[in-house]
């Protein structure tokens, strides 16, 4: 049912406590906290929601306004003294009740006086969570240890600990008409492209639904509108060093309250590929970790095709290699073969997220001794078919971003496929597919593919190399930063 969206504050507190009890239910729901307070001879009310203070700061707070209550001073109204008198550093005066049940629910305090007509906001939230741990997914030999948690508030901390500069801009709005999610865009004011900032606050402002169940994902699928391409239009990170390093080359993150994960804007598919581990060793040891990764990556795509390929055309290959192939013969043609495997190596991904840690190793050995070894046996598998697959399994697992190794996964299906059924041809098909498919993507404006499509000389020789820091001297231009210069 629509709602006036600016209902006033008036000066009767019955009035007042009717509204709070008809919009979010003080009398049903037990986890709103009400008290009557009567200070100085007028009465006041504070609400609060337990789960989202923590309870010594409300009796602490409750203290201090019966302190008040005590003084005798003619010179203030009681609105006045417990606004100026009250020790914490957030209070604020607001004249809407809209104002009062958003922040309520946001896990402020909400103090109303008789006879005035604004009430007092008072920011003691202290949301419950975890503390910051080492992401499983972004691990690193060196480097810190901490990431970001499902908290907000200590997410823009760990981000203003690394960029202590009075420029970081960190701007906070709500979505969702019904969860008020907070998400905040964060950004570098002299660096980042002041359009890319502009057209992100008016995708989030502009969208109208119930709430972000999925929190940064269906965010994502909001301000990016991916459609049906396969592959990451954006970066996800839970370190914040890595946040950081972005903020610095112009790109803008967005963090969504109750996820660990913030979005990098803009990205291209290399920004997919890097990984904090090569910036954490010196440069020549990042490039050599870099190009194995790249081995992996280009392995978990076009190694299965390649070889079904000269499966089926043995005379494409030289005298020197051709002993690969299968040495066995099978029942079951080598193509369903493949597909077996790679799709059960999907399944047991899957099983692996739903299943107890305590009981994921035991599948292991059951899905990699048992299955493995007896589908060979009883002829069902040949043993290349399992080597190869689990080289490209490895592959995908080398690969730092989760979505874009899902995206692979899919190319390489359907490679797999094409040259089942046309052979060369099918795999020249698939090839140009897969290059035009990425070359035609682009992320909030942003090539795909660049900087080799457009090609920019200098920033592809940062993708192939891992480049000292110190001659990093320029940002990248893809973000269109204001500052090019790193360094003066």
């Amino acid at each position: 049912m629509p709602t006036d969206t600016n209902t006033p504050i008036v000066m009767k507190l019955d009035q007042n406590r009717r509204f709070m009890q008809d919009r979010i239910g003080v009398d049903q729901s037990f986890d709103i906290g009400f008290r009557t307070l009567h200070i100085l001879d007028k009465e006041v009310n504070v609400y609060y929601v337990t789960g989202l203070c923590e309870t010594p700061i409300i009796v602490e707070l409750m203290r201090q306004l019966f302190e008040i209550g005590t003084e005798t001073n003619e010179k203030k109204t009681v609105f006045q003294r417990i606004k100026n008198d009250i020790p914490h550093q957030q209070v604020e005066a607001v004249d809407s009740m809209e104002t009062c049940i958003t922040q309520l629910l946001s896990g402020l305090i909400v103090i109303f006086i008789d006879g005035e007509t604004e009430a007092l906001i008072v920011d003691v939230r202290s949301y419950p969570g975890r503390t910051p741990e080492e992401p499983d997914t972004e691990k690193v030999i060196r480097g810190s240890r901490d990431g970001y948690t499902e908290n907000i508030i200590e997410n823009t901390a760990l981000t203003r600990r690394r960029i202590r500069d009075e420029r970081l801009r960190n701007e906070i709005m709500q979505v969702g008409e019904r969860s008020k999610t907070d998400i905040c865009i964060s950004y570098i004011q002299d660096v980042a492209d002041p359009g890319l900032v502009e057209r992100l606050k008016k995708e989030i402002q502009s969208i109208d639904v119930d709430g972000l169940s999925m929190a940064d994902k269906t965010l994502e699928e909001y301000i990016v509108h991916q459609g049906y391409t396969p592959f990451p239009l954006v970066r996800y990170t839970e370190r914040p060093d890595v946040a950081a390093s972005h903020l610095f080359e112009g790109h803008v993150i967005v963090m969504v309250d109750t996820s660990p994960s913030v979005i990098i804007t803009p990205t291209t598919y290399f920004h997919h590929v890097q990984h904090a581990e090569e910036f954490r060793q010196s440069p020549i040891v990042g490039t050599f970790v870099r190009w194995v990764r790249f081995f992996g990556i280009l392995s978990s795509v076009f190694l299965l095709p390649l070889w079904i390929l000269f499966v089926m055309q043995p005379d494409l290959l030289p005298e020197a290699l051709s002993f690969i192939g299968p040495n066995e013969e099978s029942t079951i043609p080598v193509v369903i073969q493949i597909l077996i495997a790679d799709l059960g190596l999907e399944m047991l991904r899957i099983a692996a997220i739903h299943t107890p840690t305590p009981l994921s190793t035991a599948m292991g050995l059951i899905a990699a001794v048992l299955i493995g070894q007896i589908a060979i046996d009883v002829g069902m598998f040949v043993p290349e078919v399992i080597l190869y697959v689990a080289v490209s399994a490895i592959g995908s697992y080398a690969t730092p971003s989760y979505e874009l190794s899902i995206a692979n996964k899919m190319s390489r299906v359907t490679l797999v496929i094409l040259v089942a059924i046309l052979g060369v041809k099918g795999f020249m098909i698939g090839m140009a597919f897969y290059i035009l498919l990425l070359a035609r993507i682009r992320s909030l404006n942003t090539p795909y593919l660049w900087p080799f499509l457009p090609f920019n000389a200098k920033a592809a020789s940062q993708i192939v190399l891992r480049m000292s820091m110190p001659m990093l001297k320029v940002r990248p231009s893809i973000t269109n930063p204001q500052n090019n210069q790193r360094q003066k």
